[in-house]
């Protein structure tokens, strides 16, 4: 069985992803590919994971739980998505590093389906916006607590994955820059369900609709439906330019509530996170969906 892992992150589009896939979920099906439910396999998971600190799963373990969350359906692929699956947004940095428990959490699931191919999506997110929706759901009051005395300058999310390529070497990773998502969207979902570039999916164009104005949208199908084929490079490009000239600002626009950090530390955080991201790539096992 393949199995694939969406892990968030957390304040990425993990809600809307979910609800794509389930939109697909019967002509996913009828290719060999499972979406169950998310009430199916997060608590069910997280009870099986937090047993684990202590002992080691059964033999038994894994085709009980495949029976629980596929109920007799037959597949040969399986996506299962949680932003928490690597702890609360409040266990999201420790030590300057983001998502700490996730080598761990990994290596458990890699033990809980030893003969599985397992697969870890993940989208990464400017430290630069995703510290401060953390920092909200932060038990501690003070930034300096919260940061625990890090630079954000250097949170970088190549050290994450690095991590969980080294203690998880066989588990293949894919990444995407969740600033990037709109153009990319359709991309994604095929990725997830093992499906080639240019298959037919429900809702590939979902996010974009949700930042340009309704005319812009229109005009975007129009020019689709007079030029039916088109490699995804170029249909990416025309998306670019459709939302360039209709782009909802207020959809683009996010307003950042930080205690003392400047537009100067921000801009700083954003050049590390694209560098960053040129790192990220130069990971071996790790794929980067990009634009």
């Amino acid at each position: 069985m393949q199995i694939i892992l969406h892990t968030g992150a957390h304040f990425t589009e993990d809600d809307r992803l979910i609800k794509c896939l389930l939109r697909n979920k019967e002509d996913f099906s009828r290719r060999g590919v499972a979406v169950p439910g998310p009430t199916r396999y997060k608590k069910l998971l997280k009870d099986t994971l937090n047993a684990m600190r202590d002992t080691r799963p059964g033999p038994e373990a894994r085709d009980v739980l495949m029976d629980a969350i596929l109920d007799e359906e037959k597949a040969r692929r399986m996506i299962l998505s949680n932003a928490h699956f690597f702890g609360a947004p409040r266990a999201a940095l420790r030590d300057g590093l983001l998502y700490p428990n996730a080598a761990e959490k990994v290596s458990q699931m890699r033990a809980l389906f030893p003969d599985d191919d397992l697969e870890i999506f993940m989208a990464m997110r400017n430290p630069a916006t995703l510290l401060p929706a953390i920092y909200k759901e932060s038990p501690r009051d003070e930034l300096d607590d919260f940061l625990e005395g890090a630079d954000p300058r250097r949170i970088k999310w190549s050290e994450s994955i690095t991590a969980m390529r080294v203690l998880n070497p066989a588990i293949p990773i894919t990444v995407w820059c969740n600033e990037d998502t709109p153009l990319i969207w359709g991309s994604i979902i095929r990725a997830m369900a093992g499906l080639p570039e240019g298959a037919r999916i429900t809702g590939s164009f979902d996010l974009l609709g949700a930042i340009i104005s309704t005319e812009g949208m229109k005009r975007f199908r129009a020019y689709l439906k007079e030029h039916p084929v088109m490699s995804e490079a170029h249909k990416r490009r025309v998306m670019g330019i459709f939302l360039e000239k209709y782009a909802l600002e207020e959809e683009l626009i996010e307003e950042l509530e930080m205690p003392g950090w400047t537009d100067e530390l921000v801009e700083e955080m954003t050049e590390v996170y694209d560098a960053d991201f040129a790192a990220v790539q130069g990971i071996p096992g790790v794929t980067v969906i990009a634009p």
